[in-house]
């Protein structure tokens, strides 16, 4: 078993804080928002920690079944066109919308083990009738009943889950020492990271050599990874249990109430006058479009356009991931050094125009095993960094008093434009005169235009790119 913290009170040679509370948005959201309010024995805490992380590992093998390209591979294979699968891909998106009235849920509840163990039981358990129903049906459904019971369930599973993810992050935030989250979700993102880089090849080695076939190939991996998501939230039974009801009572004083009274009345006002934020939102909202325009359908391309093997499809998904793993601190150091707007900016430019890269592709021995695995590690580099920077800023520009209200803002927004973004292309793709080609070409210019708003925020502590330029030669590229 993994022991991700040897004494609580020994310092940790795991990632900085600052970088892994950039990772996850919504980890860093509670960070900042959430005291721990109830005590907890060490041995307590450990066993968490130790039983979260395995949690997290189990938990990526199940998301890399029921996502990314796997899903992309499968859909192709019953058929679906470019529109239906931009509509899958934004189903989770929108449903991002529930995640407020499931932490209103939640927080009516006695127990957070077992509501999250109901609500994400239930949301797996119906990836678990889709896996049955494929490898029966492999050799007899109609694909397109597969299809439409693929739909069913990515909207009730994506509900679902919608409702319990809250829930988790705030059962996070109460058990995780606050002194050791940074260290201890670093950890957790890094062997989550590690399990997606070697586990996506395995299952699309799996996908596309089983004897019945590919589609009853995703079947049985499909049900291997409802098996390890199932696992996960077993590995949550050992985790400390934490009551909504006692841990608020204790939380709250009555200052913080008046506090959190004041911030509901004020908050449209306040985000109204915040013309910082706004202009932030703009530009989140269009560069978010932007990339979702695009992003769901490279792996479209390759597998369709290309007619390339979905095995070698996910080994260029696992040259992003460790491109993404690798840089991770890299990307920190500069943050740290320079500012998260003026990286947003200079990278956000190299972004914008990678589109426009894969134009030069195609099924030949240079574009396979050169240009295509350097596309990937440029985009898994580059990506990371936009998603890093971008997380940091809002921690930068948010309100003190109000910051989890800012944050849900900029969720809403991402989840919305990230949704239409996916729709739109997959509509494009399919019109006319059209093509993946030109929907790339337009994402690029879309993405161009997304950054011009950011010129116009404010961040403390950024640098000008005018200042930074010459200093360029001198930055030292250690580990240290």
């Amino acid at each position: 078993m993994v022991e991700p913290v040897a004494e609580l009170h020994e310092p940790l040679s795991l990632p900085t804080p600052e970088i892994v509370e950039i990772v996850d948005p919504k980890i860093f959201q509670l960070v900042l928002s959430a005291k721990t309010a109830l005590k907890f024995s060490k041995k307590d805490v450990r066993s968490t920690l130790k039983a979260s992380t395995l949690d997290g590992v189990f938990a990526t093998i199940f998301e890399s079944a029921t996502t990314g390209v796997l899903l992309s591979n499968f859909l192709l294979l019953l058929g679906a066109s470019s529109v239906e699968i931009g509509i899958f891909f934004a189903i989770p998106m929108v449903v991002n919308l529930l995640q407020p009235l499931g932490a209103y849920i939640a927080d009516r509840t006695t127990s957070r083990r077992w509501y999250n163990l109901f609500v994400f039981g239930v949301s797996r358990l119906l990836w678990l009738a889709l896996a049955v129903a494929i490898v029966w049906g492999s050799q007899h459904a109609d694909p397109h009943l597969l299809l439409q019971w693929t739909l069913v369930t990515v909207v009730a599973a994506s509900m679902l889950a919608a409702l319990a993810n809250s829930s988790w992050f705030s059962w996070m935030a109460a058990v995780v020492p606050q002194r050791l989250r940074g260290r201890y979700f670093g950890f957790r993102n890094s062997a989550v990271s590690l399990i997606t880089l070697l586990g996506v090849p395995l299952m699309g080695l799996g996908v596309s050599t089983w004897e019945g076939g590919p589609i009853f190939g995703y079947g049985i991996v499909l049900l291997v990874g409802v098996l390890a998501g199932m696992i996960s939230l077993g590995c949550q039974s050992f985790m400390v249990d934490v009551n909504p009801q006692v841990y608020k009572k204790n939380a709250q004083s009555d200052r913080l109430t008046e506090k959190k009274e004041k911030q509901i009345t004020d908050f449209v006002p306040s985000v109204l006058k915040d013309s910082n934020f706004l202009m932030f939102i703009l530009y989140f909202s269009v560069w978010t479009f932007a990339v979702n325009l695009s992003a769901p359908f490279f792996n479209i391309y390759l597998l369709k356009n290309l007619s390339l093997d979905v095995s070698l499809v996910t080994i260029y998904t696992s040259l992003s991931s460790g491109a993404n793993l690798l840089l991770l601190m890299f990307w920190g150091k500069l943050a740290d050094r320079w500012g998260n707007r003026p990286l947003l900016i200079a990278v956000g430019l190299v972004v914008a125009i990678t589109p426009l890269l894969w134009l030069g592709t195609g099924n030949y021995p240079f574009a396979l095993w050169v240009w295509l695995p350097l596309l990937h590690l440029l985009g898994g580099t580059t990506l990371g960094a936009i998603a890093l920077c971008t997380n940091n800023i809002q921690m930068e520009i948010a309100s003190i008093e109000q910051p989890s209200t800012y944050f849900a803002i900029a969720a809403a927004v991402a989840g919305l434009a990230g949704a239409l973004g996916t729709t739109a292309g997959g509509f494009l793709a399919e019109l006319p005169g059209m093509s993946l080609g030109a929907v790339f070409a337009l994402s690029a210019g879309v993405r161009l235009i997304a950054l011009l708003p950011l010129v116009l925020v404010r961040e403390p502590r950024s640098q000008s790119l005018r200042s930074i330029v010459p200093t360029l030669g001198r930055f030292k590229f250690n580990r240290g």
